[in-house]
């Protein structure tokens, strides 16, 4: 945490101590005098990489942090022995109340030869 809080003094240290390579070499509008960048375009845009990646680095560490989180939660599962309550029901009694049956029938068509 100590080093984030030291990078962006040192960017602008390194910008004050490399400005004319910066102005020279890095710059983006070196062909445009008249604006009077020197250099401060490079130093914007590593300020902003910067920013980038402490975001990336922060959802990073969020979701290791959130998955470790549910990871490390321990579950104890208990099998013990639990009493069984079974309650005698009577014998299911089945009432037949249609008249037809398919056996009534067949026993009307199909029967014995009477003498």
């Amino acid at each position: 945490m100590l080093i984030k809080v030291w990078v962006i003094p040192l960017l602008y240290l390194d910008f004050e101590i490399r400005r004319e390579y910066i102005v020279a070499n890095l710059c983006e509008n070196k062909t445009r005098p008249k604006m009077h960048c020197d250099g401060k375009c490079y130093l914007a845009k590593r300020i902003a990489s910067l920013d980038e990646q402490e975001k990336r680095q922060a959802e990073k560490t969020y979701m290791s942090r959130l998955i470790d989180q549910v990871m490390d939660q321990r579950v104890d599962f208990s099998f013990a022995q639990q009493p069984v309550v079974a309650e005698l029901l009577p014998p299911p009694v089945f009432f037949t109340t249609s008249s037809f049956t398919p056996r009534v029938a067949v026993d009307d068509i199909f029967h014995p030869p009477l003498v």
